[in-house]
């Protein structure tokens, strides 16, 4: 988790290194980054469907070298179509397989429910913590070696995730045949989409995804519009992955002890008003490391509430897949998000109106939250199975 966040969240370092060399437009740039994003939620559909089934460790040892090709190609590709293809299919797919739904899964079928919340919110900080030590790094990496090298370097590194990922394997899943369930892949999916509340924690994390990979991908970018350095906005973006760290243990403690669904309110909530005071207040490096340092601490707290919340109503037999599914929306977000950004900047020269859309959603994804149901879903008793 430490490796594949930390550096999926500094690929916004790249952007104007890359647009100036190859002579392409930031939208170019953006693209790619959300079809990484789009490709990254409908893979890890299917990457948690093999994970319920295989175990963790096969997938994630695949993902990892995806990881490793799809960075090379972003490195030497030379058009935008070669770009989009590494940067956005390849990646998306290592993604997908190297972090959330994957990872939940696991703790899902190893952690009991009474602190199955805390240890995802540890899991979602692992993450965190991946990017306050990266985005650093690769920023040194990128001054010392230059954008081209400094992506190689990353692909190795993300070899290591193989070995890593050895103590992730899961003793029910050393044979051909996984564990037995009480559903179908089909039963279960058809039960979670008529269950209203499946899809308002779906909406939900759809602005969570468009916030977030908004701000991760493009706020370099507009901090160096408005002539700050890039080592604040590569200090920016470790504020919020340290801070995250913090944030996100916090919401796996608190969502043991109160509603997941309010804390999941008050996140996106508080998310509007600190994107609002951040616009309001003047531009200095000591505004952008108070916003970074507040977003931080709101910034992937969503994960482990939402997680639990789907682990708690469904059980954890399809945790992977439902979780996939979750993800999926959140990465339309995200697609969203980063397209939008280019796109509206590439038209009107400002993201003004992007940072306005984030602040409605997030207004309104606090008041989607709020009806969601976290009781256990009833089920019907059928002969010759565990679970009623």
């Amino acid at each position: 988790m430490t490796l594949s966040m930390g550096v999926r969240h500094g690929f916004g370092l790249w952007l104007q290194p890359i647009t100036q060399a190859q002579n392409w437009t930031r939208e170019t740039f953006a693209f790619a980054i959300a079809i990484q994003n789009l490709v990254w939620g409908v893979t890890g559909i299917f990457a948690g469907m093999l994970a319920d089934r295989f175990g963790a460790f096969r997938v994630i040892m695949g993902g990892s070298v995806l990881y490793a090709m799809g960075l090379m190609g972003m490195a030497y590709a030379t058009t935008a179509l070669l770009f989009s293809l590494s940067t956005g299919v390849l990646i998306g797919m290592a993604q997908a397989g190297t972090t959330y739904a994957v990872i939940y899964g696991v703790i899902g079928r190893n952690v009991s429910a009474e602190k199955r919340s805390w240890a995802m919110g540890v899991a979602a900080a692992a993450g965190s913590f991946g990017q306050f030590l990266m985005v650093p790094t690769e920023g040194f990496l990128i001054s010392q070696f230059g954008w081209q090298q400094a992506l190689v370097l990353l692909g190795l590194a993300c070899l290591l995730m193989i070995p890593l990922a050895w103590g992730l394997r899961e003793p029910a899943f050393g044979g051909a045949a996984a564990p037995r369930r009480d559903q179908t892949i089909v039963q279960a999916l058809l039960e979670a989409f008529k269950y209203p509340s499946f899809q308002l924690l779906m909406a939900g994390y759809f602005v969570c995804g468009f916030q977030v990979v908004f701000i991760g991908v493009h706020m370099p970018s507009y901090l160096r519009d408005h002539g700050l350095t890039p080592q604040v906005a590569s200090y920016s973006l470790a504020l919020i992955g340290l801070f995250n760290v913090f944030g996100t243990y916090a919401a796996g403690v608190l969502g043991q002890k109160m509603q997941k669904k309010n804390i999941l309110a008050f996140i996106y909530f508080a998310r509007s008003v600190a994107i609002t005071m951040f616009l309001i207040a003047p531009l200095t490096p000591s505004s952008v490391y108070l916003f970074s340092a507040v977003m931080g601490v709101l910034w992937l707290s969503t994960v482990p509430p939402t997680n639990a919340t789907v682990a708690q109503i469904f059980g954890v037999a399809h945790l992977s897949m439902l979780g996939g599914f979750v993800f999926f929306s959140h990465q339309i977000g995200s697609f969203m998000g980063v397209w939008l950004g280019g796109y509206l900047y590439d038209t009107t020269g400002s993201y003004d109106v992007v940072w306005y859309i984030a602040i409605g959603l997030g207004v309104a994804a606090a008041l989607i939250n709020l009806p969601v149901r976290e009781a256990s879903i009833a089920r019907p008793f059928v002969q010759g199975t565990t679970a009623a």
